[in-house]
């Protein structure tokens, strides 16, 4: 999954939404569709101008409300259209959606341990990790073989998937991905395509002095 081909040089950006009411409570989000805080939508707007300097060819995003509001910022700066594609959505985790993080300890301690030692989990009875690689890696490929050579992908998605994602295009073994710090809300990641694949170029781009909020945290 790691390999490339067509045109060299291409880069894909890989930016997580903006803050959400339940970041800031620590609840988890999964797929539930929660939107933007006011805070959430500064973020976005920042961190689109920025972004738009790096002249995205293309825009993804998650169908989520977060990520497309996110994703709106920089259509709007750049004229781009955005695709949206439930596969970039975060990953489901069953009865621990809605819950805050001190209520997966104390409910589901072992499974949270687990999980944490890079053992495969069904957090709360949902997804594992490699089944949201399975589905949002060749999203985020497919998008890339359309770019032209030295094009540069963006794609607006969830701190979880897109740690999955990353994992999976280096061709990182499963248990390893936890290695890949959070991204903080609005911060990007890039990876760039070389003679061998793509390789990280930048991880956890644009941070603020703010904590990583997330449900890969």
């Amino acid at each position: 999954m790691n390999g490339s081909g067509g045109g060299r040089g291409r880069r894909i950006v890989l930016w997580r939404h903006g803050q959400t009411a339940w970041n800031v409570e620590r609840r988890f989000q999964g797929s539930t569709d929660i939107e933007l805080t006011e805070t959430g939508v500064a973020q976005a707007r920042r961190a689109a101008r920025l972004l738009a300097a790096m002249k995205p060819d293309a825009i993804l995003a998650s169908d989520l409300k977060r990520a497309t509001a996110t994703a709106a910022e920089l259509s709007s700066l750049t004229g781009l259209p955005v695709t949206s594609d439930a596969g970039l959505r975060e990953t489901y985790a069953g009865v621990w959606q809605g819950l805050t993080h001190e209520e997966i300890i104390e409910r589901y301690g072992e499974q949270y341990a687990a999980w944490k030692r890079g053992e495969p989990v069904r957090r709360g009875g949902g997804e594992l990790e490699t089944e949201v690689a399975d589905r949002a890696a060749p999203v985020v490929l497919s998008g890339a073989e359309k770019l032209p050579d030295g094009g540069t992908l963006v794609v607006v998605s969830h701190g979880g998937t897109i740690r999955t994602t990353i994992g999976r295009l280096l061709g990182l073994a499963p248990h390893s991905w936890e290695a890949l710090g959070g991204l903080t809300n609005c911060c990007w990641s890039v990876l760039g395509e070389g003679a061998r694949g793509w390789r990280l170029l930048e991880h956890n781009a644009g941070t603020l002095p703010e904590p990583v909020l997330g449900d890969d945290d």
